[in-house]
């Protein structure tokens, strides 16, 4: 990405239609028909294959490269007490991500995938989004920046997560501003908050939506303002993705929450990502429903990381497998139907 990035140009690449490979769909949906089974007999695995097809621009999808994409970042709300856990658990995790002692770390070797966690300005906390804007305009370019150049150039398949102490209020703030709704209505127990905590919650999401009542209209600048760096990373790097027509995987509530700007400022904007699982936060599923995604799993995880995504990573190898080794009716010598 060139270092010239610009707030102009981030509205350009978010407005940017994405233009699927529609030859290399309809080559995955043609073979599907002719292998050995009942047509559409496979469900979801199948679609999922013709919509790696679509995203890669090969007939025959491949997942040879699986990026695991963690991003980790510190926010100014934590002082308000919106969390189970001390603010430091953050930069504790990222040590521990890089020790491999996460559930992370565990998943994303099961399923065949590279990790890179990423801690987004040293762990220094945004501001206090209460109070005034999250980031200024350059740490907001900084934080895209950082996410669009994460993605590999060779990455066949992006799952993306987070870590923050204190980041499902931020992404439950965005919800609020960017679909309406006050902070009861989208507020969750997170990392498990009793519910003194969950009303400190809901609060602090009523206090940013005052805050920032002026700039609710503009979702890039909702984002800046109510976002958080590993948040804003994780926007960065669907653009990128999109851009290198890679397709994503996202993780849960936090995850989607940090990509629900760009569905609201492209209409295609989201369309080369899965949604890998529905997590138990509150209004994870909402969100989903929100940006028309329907969840490949759904296993009660809330534990962000990229664990629900890297666990859907799973079923889109059985679907490439099925779809790559199957025997057609001809080959296998099966009459049709």
């Amino acid at each position: 990405m060139t270092s010239k990035l610009s707030i102009s140009v981030i509205r350009e690449l978010c407005r940017k239609v994405a233009i699927p490979n529609d030859e290399a769909a309809g080559q995955a949906a043609a073979r599907q028909k002719i292998l050995t089974k009942p047509p559409g007999s496979l469900g979801r695995l199948e679609e999922i294959a013709i919509h790696l097809a679509r995203w890669q621009g090969r007939a025959v999808p491949r997942l040879d490269h699986v990026q695991v994409l963690v991003f980790a970042g510190s926010h100014g709300i934590a002082a308000h007490g919106v969390s189970a856990f001390p603010a430091e658990v953050t930069a504790q995790m990222v040590a521990n991500f890089q020790a491999g002692g996460a559930a992370i770390n565990q998943l994303s070797k099961t399923v065949g995938a590279t990790l890179d966690v990423i801690l987004l300005s040293n762990g220094e906390p945004t501001a206090d989004f209460t109070r005034q804007p999250a980031m200024t305009e350059d740490e907001f370019i900084a934080a895209i920046e950082t996410g669009f150049n994460a993605v590999a150039s060779d990455a066949d398949l992006i799952c993306l997560g987070e870590m923050g102490i204190g980041n499902t209020t931020t992404a439950a703030t965005l919800c609020a501003a960017l679909f309406g709704g006050r902070g009861a209505d989208w507020a969750g127990r997170g990392t498990g908050v009793d519910d003194e905590g969950l009303k400190r919650k809901a609060r602090v999401i009523d206090a940013a939506l005052v805050t920032h009542a002026e700039a609710l209209s503009d979702p890039l600048e909702v984002l800046r303002r109510m976002g958080g760096r590993e948040l804003v990373a994780i926007f960065g790097a669907v653009l990128a993705a999109r851009e290198k027509a890679v397709p994503i995987l996202l993780d849960g509530f936090v995850s989607t929450a940090s990509v629900a700007a760009l569905a609201k400022l492209s209409d295609s904007g989201l369309e080369h990502a899965l949604a890998g699982h529905v997590s138990a936060e509150a209004q994870h599923g909402r969100l989903l429903r929100h940006l028309r995604m329907t969840p490949l799993l759904d296993l009660g995880m809330r534990l962000g990381e990229a664990s629900g995504a890297c666990v859907a990573v799973g079923l889109l190898r059985a679907a490439v497998a099925c779809h790559t080794g199957m025997a057609t009716f001809a080959e296998a010598g099966v009459s049709e139907a």
